[in-house]
């Protein structure tokens, strides 16, 4: 997991001028991701929707926000996530997301978009780049927003009718997942009485999330008439996990250290103590604290995904590819896992074999900057300068800094076999870059 390993990806809404807008960046850690699809998985089902399509994503930021843009992704600050104490607040979050996504909110998105290009004077790019990192039309499949600006956030926003009607569904999602929907109710309490803020002070999730009193008396009302379901070890367990990983990489360790004795299980405690140890570089603390956690959960991916992260950050080249292997043959089909070890070999020096690990960790998500930067030099290794510079400008497409992408994909659709799978990869971000300048020309 980032603070060094759970690396921050750069999605940007990509504006009309010479630098993009201010990106956010995501927070990806194989861990976290199954924790949080574990935990959102019974909500995800209730309200017809593919738990193994839907992806829910972590924003780095500390603000109290949730957002949808497509009917692919939910985003969740990280701050919301540290401050929510239940997972039934969690999944209160994921239903009332999921509602917009199944009530067909996100239809007017386009139109939200266009006045959001008005409000802010701006040409936007934002499918140009989403088809020039997946090689597709897809246009919001892996895009999270940059600007904190009117812009954004007329994108985002709802509207009370549409967050009404969201509440009445994530009500009825919750109910029939068995969860108690009491944890709606804790969610908007946080929030209650903030539309008396000035905005400049509110939280985002208020701002895109209108609440008002009447709507909260009507959840109130909801929930009552709902009782819940009981409480799931199992979720409450993951959802521990996730907030236990997610603080001890945001919070400083002295914290993580003081308050470990409070997580819920002896595992959890060890994988925090592991995480803060590893964060104050004291190496032999860190293997202690993560290889007792192994022997409590000798069959768990996740835990040697982050054994493996701190032997390689503490220059254990050798040790790390030993770990991560172990871990990608217990989950051969994470993107993540498989990123970590490709990243292990290429800093041990086995080229090629990081070059094989990487393309496989890419084939399964296009969307980590960190793995396109890494497979970069892994075809620079090898001499394959075509493929080293398409990897760069894919990277940076992702990034939103197209006009970089451009003049690394023009490089690379000079030395790319024309008509080439690659090359029409390289004509795609091409075709980004262009669009994108002709914008910021008018």
């Amino acid at each position: 997991m980032i603070l060094p390993r759970l690396i921050s990806i750069i999605f940007a809404l990509v504006i009309g001028l010479a630098n993009p807008a201010h990106a956010i960046s995501l927070l990806r850690d194989a861990d976290m991701e199954y924790a949080l699809r574990q935990v959102a998985k019974p909500i995800l089902t209730a309200a017809g929707l593919s738990p193994t399509q839907v992806k829910i994503l972590v924003v780095d930021d500390n603000g109290l926000n949730a957002f949808v843009i497509d009917s692919q992704h939910i985003f969740l600050n990280a701050g919301l996530i540290m401050k929510l104490k239940t997972a039934a607040s969690l999944q209160a979050v994921i239903a009332h997301e999921a509602a917009h996504i199944t009530n067909g909110h996100l239809a007017r998105r386009p139109a939200n978009m266009r006045s959001a290009r008005t409000a802010a004077g701006l040409g936007t790019a934002l499918a140009a780049v989403a088809g020039a990192a997946s090689g597709n039309g897809q246009a919001a499949a892996a895009i999270a927003l940059g600007s904190q600006g009117s812009a954004l956030r007329l994108f985002l926003s709802h509207t009370r009718a549409e967050e009404a009607a969201a509440d009445i569904s994530s009500v009825r999602f919750m109910k029939r997942a068995g969860v108690d929907p009491q944890g709606a109710v804790d969610v908007q309490e946080i929030f209650r009485g903030q539309e008396l803020l000035h905005e400049s002070r509110q939280d985002p999730y208020m701002r895109s999330h209108p609440l008002s009193r009447d709507r909260l008396r009507a959840l109130k009302g909801l929930v009552a008439g709902n009782p819940g379901g009981q409480e799931n070890a199992s979720t409450e367990y993951w959802f521990a996990r996730a907030r236990g990983k997610l603080s001890a990489f945001k919070r400083a360790p002295s914290w993580t250290l003081r308050r470990s004795k409070e997580s819920l299980s002896q595992d959890i405690r060890l994988m925090r103590e592991a995480a803060a140890h590893h964060r104050q570089s004291n190496l032999s603390k860190a293997l202690k604290a993560i290889d007792g956690a192994i022997a409590i959960r000798p069959k768990d991916p996740y835990l040697r995904d982050l054994k493996g992260q701190i032997l390689l950050e503490s220059r254990k080249f050798d040790q790390a590819v030993a770990v991560y292997a172990q871990a990608a043959k217990m989950a051969p089909r994470n993107a993540l896992i498989l990123g970590g070890l490709g990243r292990a070999q290429l800093a041990a020096g086995q080229y090629k074999a990081s070059l094989r690990t990487l393309e496989a960790a890419r084939s399964r998500d296009f969307s980590d900057a960190r793995i396109l930067r890494d497979l970069a030099v892994a075809y620079a290794r090898q001499k394959k300068h075509g493929m080293a510079s398409l990897a760069t400008a894919e990277r940076y497409a992702l990034q939103g800094r197209l006009k970089d992408a451009g003049i690394h994909a023009k490089r690379a659709s000079d030395q790319l076999a024309r008509g080439s799978g690659p090359w029409q990869r390289a004509q795609d971000v091409l075709h980004a870059a262009k669009q994108a300048q002709r914008k910021r020309r008018r």
